[in-house]
């Protein structure tokens, strides 16, 4: 997955896109569409669609829900940012950025997993992050892996400025690793393993460091789901009861991770080296918990703070508290007059206390 900002021009396209088509219409209905896009944590929203298992519970409670896999991931924002879905897999950071930013009100209905090492930071010829200070460090620029560089930064008494950021594709980071004049690169797995296995490389700082931040959630438009309730029940009971299976040994569970990891490119092993980096809240409690924590709000904040720094929080922000996000417990960081973020746990409560 490019878990990757939208270039400025991209997310201005976004942000302008008329008010008629930056919502999902809000309104009683019966089918639904939410989009993926490849990645370890997200790889069972493709396994529901194929196996059934979402239109068991779309049935249940008699509507329609199709799930499609958008092989571009700042599209498929955009694309549930205008209206075309109700729903989509990003991270908290690209959530306050794009659609929240752009003014669609959305709800991060399944949180599902935080990256726990699959994000990291790999030096050629270097031990320690300090030595980072005077490199070039090559990285999908406006990502979650500059957003990682910059918490880095910050844990050895380093900046921005003390470094030259070289924005480089993901699909060209091996490569570029290669060569002599790359050093220091910032990337995501399974990009992040291959460059690791490098005699020359060592990995100075991963996403572990700072457990919790970078975030994967199904998105999904507060208003559609405020006027249909059915909507977010079938997508979280789906969610939980293949959250059961996979993270089971059972035969039925191999079968589903074995599926997920020949869909994304490897093989069972693979995959499950990719989710040991991954920290996944297999049961709703878990989920429910990491949600209504005192760290969330504290890591919204940083997040606001690095997009604004970059000038990609929001076309004309005046500060870090542009866009208002709001808590379980009833508090708000920033605007509590632009609220467009909403981390609401009661659907994911729901599927734990078996009411769904």
């Amino acid at each position: 997955m490019l878990k990757s900002i939208a270039k400025a021009s991209l997310l201005a396209a976004a942000l302008t896109l008329p008010l008629s088509l930056t919502s999902a219409r809000a309104e009683e209905k019966t089918d639904f569409k939410v989009c993926w896009s490849i990645y370890v944590g997200w790889m069972p929203w493709g396994y529901l669609q194929d196996s059934g298992l979402m239109k068991k519970w779309a049935d249940k409670y008699d509507i329609s829900v199709e799930i499609v896999q958008i092989n571009d991931y700042v599209e498929s924002i955009n694309q549930y940012t205008a209206g075309e879905y109700d729903g989509c897999s990003m991270t908290n950071m690209d959530a306050l950025s794009i659609p929240a930013g752009g003014g669609v009100d959305t709800t991060a209905l399944i949180v599902g997993d935080y990256s726990n090492g699959n994000d990291g930071i790999i030096l050629k010829d270097k031990t320690e992050l300090a030595d980072i200070k005077g490199q070039s460090v090559n990285l999908v620029e406006l990502s979650v892996s500059h957003y990682l560089l910059a918490r880095a930064l910050d844990t050895v008494g380093l900046s921005e400025q003390d470094l030259t950021v070289v924005n480089t594709s993901d699909a060209d980071m091996i490569a570029a690793y290669q060569t002599p004049d790359v050093t220091a690169v910032v990337t995501w797995n399974p990009l992040l393993s291959e460059i690791e296995a490098d005699a020359n490389a060592t990995k100075v700082f991963d996403s572990s460091g700072i457990p919790g931040e970078i975030i994967d959630i199904m998105m999904v438009n507060t208003e559609t789901l405020a006027d249909n309730p059915a909507f977010g029940k079938a997508l979280v009971g789906a969610w939980y009861e293949l959250m059961a299976i996979m993270s089971s040994d059972s035969d039925e569970g191999v079968a589903a991770r074995t599926a997920m990891a020949e869909a994304s490119g490897t093989d069972l092993a693979g995959y499950d080296a990719q989710l040991a980096t991954t920290k996944m809240f297999y049961t709703p409690a878990e989920a429910v918990e990491f949600t209504k924590s005192a760290e969330l709000p504290k890591t919204m904040k940083f997040v606001a703070e690095f997009l604004f720094d970059k000038g990609i929080l929001g076309e004309g922000a005046p500060s870090p508290e542009f866009v208002g996000v709001s808590f379980p417990d009833g508090s708000i960081y920033g605007d509590t007059g632009n609220v467009k973020l909403k981390f609401d746990p009661s659907f994911m409560a729901m599927a734990a206390e078996g009411t769904l």
